[in-house]
């Protein structure tokens, strides 16, 4: 008989369904010796369950001090502003070196002549001129548009 309410209670615990009380009694019948012989295999189970409860971690864990901590973030920091200055040399070594193309970079559109000055003007004056009149030019075309929309909706 108590056979048979073990194999039940074995059916229920493998489909999830046993109460705590339920599982407390399948450990204790399992932890006997009068275990049925065809349910010795489910013996090892229970068993470690048992066993796997009293066991303790007694290994030393050693956690990093605030000094390490410090220091390694004293490193990181180092390291990235190194790579900032690195990186910024990399990118302006040619503003270092080439002092002559700064010079004529900023004496660019500079006359010591006057009339050259004023020529170097009338031309591009002459060049934003053509440049405004293509721009009136494509406005003309919209205001035709307009007059004719004007015609074609109002009537």
């Amino acid at each position: 008989m108590e056979f048979n309410k073990m194999e039940a209670l074995l059916e229920k615990y493998f489909e999830g369904e046993t109460s705590i009380a339920e599982e407390n009694e399948l450990k204790n019948y399992f932890s006997s010796s009068n275990v049925a012989s065809h349910l010795e295999q489910y013996k090892p189970l229970f068993g470690y369950i048992v066993e796997a409860k009293n066991e303790k971690f007694e290994k030393n864990i050693s956690l990093l001090s605030k000094k390490k901590k410090i220091s390694w973030l004293s490193i990181a920091a180092t390291i990235v502003v190194i790579i900032g200055i690195g990186t910024y040399t990399y990118f302006n070594v040619n503003d270092y070196f080439n002092v002559n193309e700064v010079k004529e970079k900023q004496e660019l559109g500079t006359y010591e002549d006057p009339k050259e000055a004023l020529e170097a003007t009338q031309k591009a004056l002459a060049m934003l001129s053509n440049n405004v009149n293509t721009g009136i030019e494509g406005m003309q075309y919209i205001k035709v548009y307009e007059m004719t929309k004007d015609k074609v909706f109002i009537d």
